[in-house]
């Protein structure tokens, strides 16, 4: 029992070394450093090395990863700054998601698919990734500048679409559970869900768009107290996650509603200075852990499928991201740029994809598909950029296309 529990911390510390170190040596690569800590969990698990073979550990700490990860982007949300743009960036996201649905439909519609599965499958893919996406808009000193500006709020958009995601994922997975007869009961019990969860949060975000700053209980005396801050805004965090899980609800739901709370409060800065180092902790155990469930064994088996998988997914997404952004009025070569940094699929995407098989609605083999895909998608996303942008320069020189490049970008 010793040798085990031993084996289990020497596994944690084998592996957190080695994403640290791939994600410092990325870093000096100006590559993200989610793209090092997804390739030490390969290198390292079961079908790579198999130095690391219990994962289960490093999965309890990358829900809580994912927990801190929405708790984060709920502070980060200015409800006056997105104010001015959200109508844009809602309507982008809501296309984006009728346009991933109306192709995995016809997909479905081919392959004879369940509409639960098409279901899960058009939501995992119309999400961008909001962690490799404005890195890369950092690495180009483009994330304050018209096209960052819109890229961000899109992203924020896809984030807020996420709760309602796993709302319905999981209605699948309970209609699965009650059998035909409760299936029906079990959907109106979802809507009704989802109903209180968008209400409750248009609710929240109107009541605190219309204050300056929230002034929160015991913040003075929590402020005074520098050890204290990290475990109050911890405190805060788990506390609506687990009510919101008591109530039916997800605890990421709850975990997001905190964060807006405090993003929007009398001591965001503190908070977030406070809370940021733990959940770059908790967001590199979450991506070292989609390493470790990547099955290497199943990819060179299915070197084919994948990369085809991988290219329409790529291709489709950026050309759907671009079309959808220019018809909103975005300018073509911002929405071009917008559209080729969005153009991977999401951290969130793990996690619809695991609701999909938890409801029974994913086979093993489309899971580990999926899996493939996105951590690949993931990957390559910074050369996506330079080949899409070298692509663009040659369209121009030889087509003479003068349109994607106007004088002046406002």
């Amino acid at each position: 029992m010793a040798a085990d529990h031993i084996d289990t911390l020497t596994s944690i510390a084998l592996v957190t070394t080695a994403a640290l170190l791939c994600g410092l040596a990325l870093i000096r690569l100006r590559q993200p450093a989610i793209v090092g800590y997804i390739l030490a969990g390969v290198a390292l698990g079961p079908t790579g090395l198999k130095l690391v073979s219990n994962t289960e550990t490093v999965q309890v700490l990358a829900e809580l990863g994912v927990i801190m990860l929405l708790f984060l982007i709920g502070m980060e949300l200015s409800l006056r700054s997105f104010k001015s743009v959200y109508k844009k960036a809602l309507s982008v996201a809501v296309l984006q998601i009728v346009a991933a649905l109306s192709v995995f439909y016809g997909i479905g519609h081919f392959l004879d698919w369940t509409i639960e599965r098409i279901v899960v499958f058009a939501f995992a893919t119309a999400l961008s990734s909001t962690a490799v996406a404005i890195k890369i808009l950092e690495e180009t000193d483009e994330l304050r500048t018209p096209v960052g500006r819109t890229t961000v709020s899109v992203l924020i958009a896809q984030d807020l679409a996420v709760i309602p995601m796993l709302l319905i994922i999981a209605a699948f997975g309970s209609g699965h559970t009650a059998g035909p007869a409760g299936a029906s009961f079990t959907m109106a019990a979802i809507f009704v869900k989802l109903a209180i969860a968008i209400g409750l949060l248009i609710a929240v975000s109107l009541f605190l768009s219309k204050r300056d700053r929230v002034d929160l209980p015991m913040s003075g005396w929590i402020m005074s107290r520098h050890e204290v801050i990290p475990l109050a805004a911890l405190a805060f965090c788990f506390t609506w996650a687990t009510l919101s899980g008591l109530v039916g609800l997800s605890t990421a739901y709850g975990a997001f509603l905190a964060g807006l709370i405090i993003g929007n409060s009398n001591v965001r800065a503190t908070m977030h200075k406070a809370a940021e180092p733990i959940q770059t902790i908790l967001l590199m155990v979450f991506f070292l852990s989609i390493g470790l469930l990547i099955d290497l064994d199943y990819i060179f088996a299915n070197w084919k499928n994948v990369l085809l998988v991988l290219a329409i997914v790529t291709f489709l997404k950026t050309i759907v991201n671009v079309g959808i952004l220019h018809l909103l009025g975005e300018p073509w070569r911002r929405a071009f740029h917008a559209g080729v940094v969005m153009g991977q699929l999401g951290e969130f995407s793990f996690i619809l994809v695991a609701g999909g098989v938890a409801a029974k609605v994913i086979s093993p083999d489309g899971y580990r598909l999926m899996i493939s895909v996105i951590a690949l998608s993931l990957l390559i996303s910074p050369m996506w950029l330079a080949v899409a942008r070298r692509l663009h320069d040659m369209a121009i020189r030889k087509l003479g296309v003068t349109i994607l490049t106007p004088p002046h970008d406002e």
